[in-house]
């Protein structure tokens, strides 16, 4: 790590192979301590490190120990200890405070730089008109911190910069002039093309603020910063932050906190954010500003994390003149748009800024400070937790986990937690906290923005009303013509069976099974629409998916558009703009728009989008700049709105791809600053699918009016098609509906909730476009492996137009639409890799042992690849040195190496399941369980010697029979992040395929539909991923950790951050596995080929010095020697086989999965059908078998002996230079073949230790398994007592595996071992707790409490030395009980988000809780005896919830989408929820289940009872059919 370059001294390295420095990622820990009376002291600077070096684990550690990934503090300027300081170093007597500024600079080393550096600034400062005091050098103490060798390589010289402010300026005018000469130093300097330029960082520079930070871990601030340690270095406050990122590249300047605010989570909209910040400046002026305003521009500087983007638009609306409270708000506002009960002035406030901005979004919790308050915000769900005390000596103590701090329980006036959407706000002039309501009615009243709204908002129907008062008409297409319009904007039979059709007849994006095996579009030798060239991107790992439809209370497709104001300002006149609801536009609302000419100052311009085909392919590109300079006049001329319509298509007249033409206008306009001036409108014949209006919502349009896919639905209503009777409003309505489902859902992949933040984000992958296209129309998207030009789309766009209008006249036009075959293979369409000959040829290979069938299957396989469309087709192997076969490494080591795709049992028959285990298990391999679970008799031993157990088990969202037997019970324990065929989200598996066994397994009831929700609800960043690999390890230490991704660009980099979490694998999913159920959108449009993710995973991991740790997977239509061949030069050394094994067994590729008719008796679980299958585990061992010898030929000719040596060895592949495709000539693979660059001679290029998981240091390995072995061994009863902190992560959970492995399922009887415990818990206490296992704990719990509970007791109650009142103050986080099967908690306070999510069968009580409570829940029971939050109860299909309701708020707050709300009206259920309460009152102590019991017959009427349809329903069938039985087994039989 001695020979970093000048780049790497500033950060990351540059873009090489697939590696982009663009695709990294961060989170942390965040929290700070504060004297509410704003009271100065040197113990809030060691408190601070105090909690920074208590979220350890929050942070990372690259591949050296220790360097850390960035921790840092930010104080209140200590004036005290400057003063002193420079007085002693620079012989200087500061002025007054208030009257100079200071900030930390990084400089280079290099002396030349650093003085040609500070020269600048100086001229700076001078320019501005202000004193530069000096410059003062921060002493750094590398040795004494004991900091690592790349961080050492990388540190930058500090100095602190002293500014003085110019006579006649007060304190926050000099503020504004610190801000003004930072940036421009910042343009100057680091953005400029001088050496050493990235080595220039301020770290702050202000008269109230100054940040402390560095390459550090927690451990390293203070012996590193000597000024932190001087007893004179005094704050009233202190933000501390410790982060996580997806690299080990040094990088000083990206530990926070940043200027004004620390961040924890991620925003996933900032490329759209900063675009729109760029295109905004050109509207911008500023009376505080004047003409400096300009030298603040570009506002978003470049080499910044998400966070600091969020943290340059922050500054900037702080220094125009509002608050950072108001600028929270404006950035991070609460959900409000389907929020019916929030006041209507925050109602106006929020609505007035959406008509300004978008939303920063994504999970964040911002904290933020200008020495005046301090404060933080929390995203609109919820997604990041943040725990506060306050205490009676008048501190604060807030960070993201309780207990950072030890504060003696006397001491804490109350605890709480911010909730999402939320602020916390201490207002250190005033001495107090200000509660959010307080703070946001005061920012939301000092201006009438419902009265300005109401005045200057123009609202679509309004538009509509006019048009029709104007005897106004829609244009029409002849329905003589609707075919070769049809045609000439590419639709075929399928877009109306598979996704039109569907999409009314089904209310939502169509439903389809088994992936997607056809040609990608840039090898297809079929002129594929622009659309197909593009994949979704999605949430995984580092921020979390949304469900779209159980938390729809979040998000929202309202949008404002047309000309903006001025950012800078508040005034009526900025809410002028027009309202969309919805951003599907009909005929009648696209003529209203249309027809604009001056009403209420609104007019608009429509723009043709077509060319001339007499100018052939040539005429595309001059029509692209033809359309772009007519919108550059439209917006001189003071047109409002622009329609960009392809109407004019006709035989002379070419549509260009309303994607082309939106992203080259959104694109030119924002270059030129006025995207802001007008709105985009699209009148579009080739839109149509979700798909479409995702990618131009995405590209910058405002609106779309798909006029002939509502044509295309009238003409099949016509003809029948459709299920239900409709006419024309109806059929709008409901397209219009299942689009907005659809778009929520592909929107909520990649957890973005307002369509106002997703518009313009680009959160798409292209493949195979060239570089002159994305530069044009799609700048800032990756497109990795080139491909095709504007010459090759003008040809494709010709192609479809000849469809429809053929140039010649002898040329017949089609009297129907062509079928493409793009979803179902068909002769002559396009090519799949399964197809009749393929599927034949593999069935008699794997049942007959044909060898000479399957080199048949192979060759089919192997050299139809190039036609197919696959990235591997297109490569070749280089010539090696051949070796003799027998010196290769054998079959038998090499089938251990496979493993078989994750297919749960419910999407798959039970006998399908078991062969494939079976046969796996005779390999020596390792099959999946699925998310399924798996029943407890597989994992004995069969008679004969086989077995049915899977080795790997699945841990999903759904998180079903996940118990600590289950996974005591595995030899890896796989997290699925994501899946292939849907990435970003869910499944559910309906009501008729959960039978008993099924229901049994899952801990579920049977005929009781089942949702996966789309994310872990333990895994909404990079250290929660950490956390959960930390808990798994913890339920079982000899089991490898695997973690399952999904190929998208940037992987490589999420993989390193999982790395550093302590995964033991990582599997690289490609986007063409199978599925029992998903979106067609999702299967077509989401994910990228493995070749990409396993190629950018190995060469990010190896650049890290991290690819010795974890074994790499990769999976997703590999089936042949070849495959797996490729796939291990690639940097692959296991290997996932899905759908081969299938077909092995006798799937024959109906695509029928979902519909539970399977003919072959596999994916079904009709009774009928299971009969029907044939398959054997004799199949899949031969196939298998023949793919490893297959293998092991391949490897002789190239000279390798072992899979190992083979690994990343991509320089053994080349393009093969023989392929002459019109599409496929044109891509450029180099980038996955790049040779990777590894850190030093000989790093790891495969697996070759093990991670360190830290287990001997938990309490469980240290203390209580040692003193509980007599309990654990021989069930003798035991009590410890002991005291625990927010590290002890994880308690209980070793323990309980130990007892799980000598008692099984059973556990011990209750009460066995008793554990009491005086603190704050970790995170994942009691998680897996078996039977036998109490955990008491007399203080408060973090987040993940009671996961997986498993039959064990969890008791959290506050200690009686409290003052303040249990039941209205937090006692545990969030997502409590997270997956439960069985067993009990009790607690005494309020639970925070997302309790008893997926709650399966434990019976729990508490006394209050978040938002989402009882989510997802299936079983068992619960009791709040408190207030809830929003959205109770959404997905809760099974269980019952008791709700304790005396002021009947709870209705209001309650998912009835599934539940019924009933009262509590048996006696013998009275019973049992009387007895619960008594146990919490007991265990507890509580005073609000005392004085519940003394009041019980008035209580029990103030009780409702949350009872889900389908639940009902099912038990009422199970009792009939129980007394059926009993009246059998009870008749007397006749003589």
């Amino acid at each position: 790590m001695e020979n970093l370059t000048t780049n790497q001294l500033a950060g990351f390295p540059e873009p090489q192979g697939l590696y982009h420095p663009d695709n990294e990622h961060d989170s942390c820990g965040v929290g700070f301590v504060a004297h509410i009376k704003g009271q100065a002291s040197h113990q809030i600077v060691l408190d601070a490190d105090h909690i920074l070096r208590h979220m350890t684990h929050r942070g990372a550690c690259g591949c050296e120990e220790n360097t850390g990934d960035g921790a840092g503090m930010l104080v209140g300027l200590p004036d005290k200890f400057l003063r002193k300081v420079v007085k002693q170093e620079l012989g200087i007597d500061l002025p007054e405070a208030g009257q100079y500024g200071a900030g930390i600079i990084f400089l280079p080393k290099n002396e030349q730089a650093r003085n040609d550096f500070k020269s600048i600034v100086g001229d700076l400062i001078k320019e501005q008109g202000q004193t530069l005091i000096g410059w003062r050098k921060v002493p750094q103490r590398p040795d004494v911190a004991n900091i690592g060798p790349s961080a050492r390589a990388a540190e930058p010289h500090m100095e602190m910069l002293l500014i003085g402010a110019a006579p006649g300026l007060n304190s926050e005018e000099l503020e504004r002039q610190l801000f003004i000469i930072r940036k421009m130093a910042s343009h100057r300097i680091r953005e400029s093309e001088l050496p050493h330029a990235t080595e220039f960082y301020s770290c702050s520079l202000s008269t109230k603020v100054i940040v402390y930070k560095g390459m550090l871990t927690p451990d390293q601030m203070l012996p590193y910063f000597e000024d932190l340690n001087d007893a004179d270095f005094e704050s009233h406050l202190a933000m501390v932050h410790s982060r996580f990122s997806t690299n080990t590249f040094p990088s000083w300047d990206r530990a926070q906190p940043l200027r004004f605010m620390a961040h924890n989570g991620e925003i996933n909209t900032v490329k759209g954010n900063s675009n729109w910040m760029y295109a905004r400046q050109g509207g911008m002026s500023s009376k505080l500003f004047g003409d400096d305003l300009k030298k603040l521009f570009p506002i978003i500087e470049k080499h910044c994390s998400d966070s600091g983007n969020f943290d340059n638009a922050m500054e900037l609306l702080y220094h125009s003149g509002r608050t950072l409270q108001e600028v929270a708000m404006m950035m991070i506002p609460e959900a409000w748009q389907n929020h019916h009960e929030m006041s209507e002035d925050k109602r106006s406030f929020y609505e007035y800024f959406s008509t300004m901005q978008e939303p920063w979004d994504g999970p964040a919790s911002v904290s933020f400070t200008d020495g005046r308050f301090i404060g933080a915000s929390l995203d609109r769900n919820g997604l990041r937790p943040s725990r506060y005390y306050v205490t009676h000596d008048d501190r604060v103590i807030m960070a993201s986990e309780v207990g950072v701090l030890p504060i003696d329980p006397k001491n804490v006036k109350s605890k709480g937690r911010l909730q999402p959407g939320k602020m916390f706000l201490v207002n250190f002039e005033e001495g107090r906290l200000v509660p959010d309501e307080e703070l946001k009615h005061d920012v939301a009243g000092r201006r009438p923005y419902g009265e300005w709204l109401k005045r200057q908002r123009v609202d679509l129907n309004e538009l509509v009303d006019n048009w029709e008062s104007k005897k106004g008409s829609t244009e029409q297409i002849p329905s003589e013509d609707l075919l070769s319009q049809m045609q000439a904007f590419g639709y075929t039979t399928e877009t109306l069976q598979f996704m039109l059709i569907p999409l009314l007849n089904q209310r939502k994006d169509p439903i389809y099974s088994m992936g997607d095996d056809s040609s990608l579009a840039c090898l297809s030798d079929k002129p594929r629409l622009l659309y197909d060239y593009f994949k979704q991107l999605f949430a995984q790992v580092t921020n979390p998916a949304i469900d779209s439809i159980r938390e729809e209370v979040i998000m929202s497709l309202e949008c404002y558009i047309g000309p903006e104001g001025n950012l800078l300002d508040t005034t009526e006149e900025q809410a002028h703009r027009l309202r969309v609801p919805h951003p599907i536009l009909t005929d009648e609302e696209t003529a209203a728009i249309k027809s604009l000419d001056g009403y209420r100052g609104w007019k608009t311009k429509t723009i043709d989008t077509t060319w001339d085909r007499s100018e052939g392919t040539s005429g595309l590109q001059p029509a692209l700049k033809r359309i772009c300079q007519e919108v550059e006049q439209a917006i001189a001329d003071g047109y409002s709105l622009v329609v960009l319509s392809d109407r004019a298509c006709s035989a002379e007249r070419v549509p260009i791809s309303s994607l082309l033409v939106t992203g080259a206008v959104h694109h030119y306009l924002v270059s030129k600053e006025l995207r802001t001036r007008i709105g985009l409108v699209i009148e579009s014949g080739e839109a149509r699918e979700v798909h479409h209006f995702c990618l131009l919502t995405g590209y910058g349009a405002d609106a779309i009016n798909p006029y002939i896919a509502f044509e295309a639905i009238r003409d099949a209503k016509d003809h029948g098609h459709l299920k239900e009777s409709y006419d024309e409003e109806k059929i709008v309505k409901t397209y219009r509906k299942g689009v907005f489902k659809g778009m929520l859902k592909v929107m909520g992949k990649m957890g973005i909730s307002t369509l106002a933040s997703y518009k313009g984000a680009q959160i798409f992958e292209a493949l195979g476009l060239a570089d002159e296209v994305i530069d044009t129309c799609f700048r800032g998207t990756a497109s990795r492996i080139q491909g095709v030009n504007f010459r090759i789309l003008a040809e494709e766009h010709l192609r479809r137009h000849e469809m429809g209008f053929p140039a010649r006249h002898e040329s017949k036009r089609l009297p129907v639409l062509p079928n493409m075959g793009l979803v179902h293979w068909r002769h002559g369409g396009e090519k799949h890799a399964w197809n009749p000959m393929t599927i034949a040829e593999i069935q008699q290979a794997a049942r007959a042992g044909d060898q000479n069938a399957y080199e048949r299957f192979a060759e089919l396989v192997n050299t139809s690849n190039q036609r197919q469309g696959t990235l591997r087709g297109l490569l070749r192997f280089r010539s090696g040195q051949s070796i003799p076969l027998d010196e290769v490494e054998p079959a038998k080591e090499i089938v251990k190496r496979f493993c078989s795709g994750a297919m749960s049992y419910g999407s798959i028959s039970a006998e399908s399941h078991e062969t494939l285990a079976v046969a796996m298990n005779r390999l020596g391999g390792k099959s999946n369980t699925g998310e399924g679970g798996e029943d407890a008799k597989r994992f004995t031993p069969m008679s004969n010697g086989d077995s049915k157990r899977s080795a790997i088990k699945q841990v999903a969202s759904g998180r079903f029979g996940v118990t600590s037997w289950y996974l005591t019970n595995a030899d890896e324990i796989q997290i699925k992040v994501s899946q292939g065929a849907k990435p970003g989200e869910g499944g559910e598996l309906p009501g008729h395929k959960v039978d008993k066994i099924i229901a049994a397994t899952r801990h579920s009831t049977p005929g009781v539909g089942l949702i996966s929700p789309p994310p872990h609800h333990d895994i909404y960043s990079i250290e929660d991923l950490a956390q959960l690999i930390f808990d798994l390890k913890n339920a079982n230490p000899s089991a490898r950790i695997s973690v399952k991704l999904v190929s998208e660009v940037g992987v490589g980099t999420i993989a390193a951050g999982v790395a550093k979490g302590h995964s033991d694998k990582i599997l690289i999913s490609g986007d063409g596995g199978g599925t029992g159920a998903s979106p067609l959108t999702s299967i077509k449009h989401a994910g990228l080929p493995w070749e990409l993710g396993i190629a950018e995973t190995h060469q990010t991991l190896v650049m890290n010095d991290l690819r010795s740790r974890v074994v790499l997977e990769t999976d997703g239509q590999i089936k042949t020697g070849r495959d797996v061949v490729i796939a291990t030069m690639l940097g692959a050394e296991e290997f996932g086989f899905a759908t081969a094994p299938l077909i092995t067994m006798g799937c024959i590729m109906m695509r029928k999965c979902h519909l539970n008719t399977c003919p072959v008796g596999i994916a079904t679980q009709d009774p009928e059908l299971r009969k029907l299958f044939a398959g054997k585990p004799e199949h899949v061992v031969n196939y298998l078998f023949m793919v490893a010898e297959d293998t092991r030929k391949i490897m002789a000719e190239l000279g390798f002996r072992t899979i190992n040596e083979m690994v990343g060895r991509s320089d053994m592949l080349e393009l093969n230079s023989e392929i002459d495709h019109w599409k496929a000539k044109h891509l450029d693979l180099s980038k996955i073949l790049t040779p990777v660059k590894s850190p030093y001679p000989n790093a790891g290029t495969y697996c070759q230790k093990s991670q360190n998981h830290g287990l001997e240091e938990t309490l469980d390995q240290s203390t209580l398994i040692p003193q509980c072995r007599e309990a654990i061994e021989k069930g003798e009863k035991i009590r410890i007592e002991l005291d625990i902190q927010n590290i002890d992560r994880a308690f209980g959970t070793s323990m309980s595996h130990e007892v799980s492995k000598i008692w099984k399922l059973k556990g011990l009887p209750d009460d066995t071992i008793h554990l009491v415990c005086h603190g704050s818990a970790g995170q994942s206490i009691g998680a897996w707790a078996t039977n036998g296992v109490t955990i008491e704990v007399i203080g408060d719990a973090n987040d993940y409490c009671g996961k997986g509970l498993s039959g064990g007791r969890l008791i959290v109650y506050p200690s009686p030395d409290s003052s303040f009142a249990a039941e209205d103050n937090i006692i545990i986080g969030n997502v409590a009980l997270y997956g439960a099967t069985s067993g009990e908690a009790y607690f005494r306070g309020i639970a925070a988000e997302r309790f008893c999510v997926r709650n399966s069968g434990a019976t729990a009580v508490v006394e209050g809780v978040g938002d989402h409570g009882c989510e997802y829940m299936t079983g068992g029971r619960v009791v709040i005896l408190g207030e809830t939050g929003r959205n109770f109860a959404a997905g809760m299909s099974g269980g019952i919830a008791y709700v304790w309701d005396p002021k009947q708020r709870f209705l209001e707050n309650c998912n009835l989408e599934l539940v019924d709300l009933e009262k509590v009206e048996s006696a013998e259920e009275a019973a049992e929820l009387k007895d619960v309460i008594e146990r919490h009152q007991n265990y507890t102590g509580s005073t609000r289940a005392a004085e519940i019991l003394d009041t019980w017959d008035t209580s029990l009427e103030q009780f409702v009872k949350v009872m889900p349809r389908d639940f009902k329903r099912a038990m009422e069938q199970m009792a009939l059919q129980q007394a059926d039985v009993d009246s059998a087994s009870t008749e007397v039989p006749t003589t």
